[in-house]
């Protein structure tokens, strides 16, 4: 199979992509990054661990990694009269994962963007808007990080 775009081409602000690291342990990582993206204006509605889910259920031996559903119920409103397949993309998702013990990963991509670069939202200046204050949210949590 071949994709229909080169991924290696694709310039990674593009699709929004941060990631820091954390030298604290898992769980302080998690409650830190929850609370610094609070803080930014977003709620946390899901979060679940895959990696307790997929240990338990086929025995993975995997890494603590930790998903945060992050949204912002104002923006989310305005997303889905634009679009309502954006829910296939929500939350925002921010994960957080053991690299080595002591050492974690925060990482997020923006589905505002990947969605536009899909073409289930719209390239015009109501969803840039959109675009930029999410941008601008995840931006703040990420230097507070």
């Amino acid at each position: 199979m071949t994709l229909p775009i080169d991924p290696t081409q694709i310039d990674p602000d593009d699709y929004g992509e941060h990631r820091t690291v954390l030298e604290m342990d898992h769980d302080e990582a998690i409650e830190h990054t929850r609370e610094v993206f609070t803080d930014a204006g977003f709620g946390v509605p899901v979060e679940f661990s895959p990696s307790e889910l997929l240990n338990e259920k086929v025995d993975a031996d995997r890494d603590p990694y930790y998903v945060l559903g992050a949204c912002n119920p104002a923006i989310a409103d305005r997303v889905l009269d634009v679009t309502e397949k954006m829910g296939g993309l929500f939350p925002c998702n921010v994960v957080v994962w053991e690299e080595e013990p002591g050492r974690q990963v925060v990482y997020h991509v923006s589905i505002m963007k990947i969605a536009r670069l899909l073409g289930i939202a719209p390239d015009d200046e109501q969803w840039q808007e959109i675009v930029d204050e999410t941008g601008a949210m995840v931006g703040e949590a990420f230097a507070t990080l």
